[in-house]
């Protein structure tokens, strides 16, 4: 059979190759490997490269087979040529076609040797555009995931983030994570991936920090998220605001305040996951004005309301006496009134 089909993709008619590609799915690695070191993989990006839709949806799903848990098939794939076509099938109007090259997209992004040349390739403000624009309501919760998938694996990568970053990754991001309070379970899963992604752009990378905490209503939406987040929303929430406020305390702390962080924040201290609950005690503390000590009959209610939390939390007062939940549920049921 091995034979059959590598004759059949290299020397067959549209009829053959549609067969050959069809039974790629069906062998093991092992045949897999084979096959693929005779040459099968440049006729089936050519393929790719047709207006035929059918032969197109044969080709992706053979070459994502192929690429299944084999980083050499992947490497061998991306140096035939493979990039470049995907990315017009990206482009086509057949929604099923672009899931598809989307998902085998994923696939070769996930080898670390493929990175450069994808992004290299003008993927990056394709896939963002993939995500900003109609297309986003009209792909699959999974053809969106993988998008950002694709995003977090080139990330990973750091010299590629100020590409996403120039390409309005950060705003997108955003964009997404305000979503969620529109949309339920899928908005929710979205926002997670897109809040992991903006937390390791913001975190790797200064620039990706900046544009984070210079984007129009950037704190704001992630006081919301804060707020109204799923767990692990909430958790990378407060790690970027913690990064955004250590970055300039002088020009952060009054935003972060203004938008009504503290009462999110305290809450977080109470029953967040440990990296949140550690996170929100230290932007809490960023958050004290500890410079301007002005009488207290003069500060703001919430400011003192927040010193005296934090005064009891620095010595560990809560904690000690097995309170710190009662304690700080009804501070924040204070500063929410």
């Amino acid at each position: 059979m091995e034979e059959m089909v590598v004759e059949a993709l290299l020397f067959g008619d549209r009829q053959a190759q549609l067969f050959g590609a069809r039974q790629i799915g069906q062998f093991s690695s092992k045949q897999r490997h084979k096959i693929v070191e005779k040459g099968i993989v440049p006729p089936l990006i050519l393929m790719l490269s047709t207006n035929d839709y059918e032969a197109i949806e044969a080709a992706l799903f053979a070459l994502l087979s192929i690429a299944f848990r084999s980083e050499r098939n992947k490497i061998v794939i991306a140096k035939s040529g493979a990039i470049q076509v995907l990315l017009d099938v990206l482009q086509c109007e057949n929604e099923m076609l672009v899931e598809l090259a989307v998902a085998f997209l994923l696939t070769l992004s996930s080898c670390a040797s493929n990175k450069l040349a994808i992004a290299a390739s003008g993927t990056i403000p394709l896939v963002l555009e993939l995500l900003n624009s109609q297309a986003y309501n009209s792909m699959s919760l999974q053809a969106n995931l993988d998008i950002l998938s694709i995003l977090h694996n080139l990330s990973t990568c750091h010299q590629l983030i100020p590409s996403i970053v120039s390409s309005g990754g950060v705003a997108i991001l955003l964009g997404l994570i305000s979503l969620a309070s529109e949309t339920k379970t899928a908005g929710e899963v979205i926002a997670e991936k897109a809040m992991v992604l903006l937390e390791n752009i913001v975190s790797s990378s200064r620039i990706g920090l900046e544009e984070a905490a210079g984007t129009g209503g950037a704190i704001q939406c992630l006081v919301e998220a804060m707020e109204e987040g799923s767990r692990q929303c909430k958790e990378d929430a407060v790690a970027i605001l913690l990064l955004i406020c250590e970055s300039c305390r002088e020009r952060y702390r009054g935003m972060i305040l203004r938008e009504g962080a503290m009462a999110a924040l305290l809450q977080l201290s109470v029953d967040g996951t440990k990296r949140a609950r550690d996170n929100a005690k230290r932007l809490l503390l960023l958050l004290r004005d500890r410079s301007h000590c002005s009488p207290k009959n003069k500060q703001p209610k919430n400011i003192l309301l927040l010193e005296h939390v934090m005064r009891q939390i620095e010595q560990g007062v809560g904690e000690r006496a097995g309170m710190s939940v009662a304690f700080l549920e009804e501070m924040i049921s204070k500063l929410r009134t």
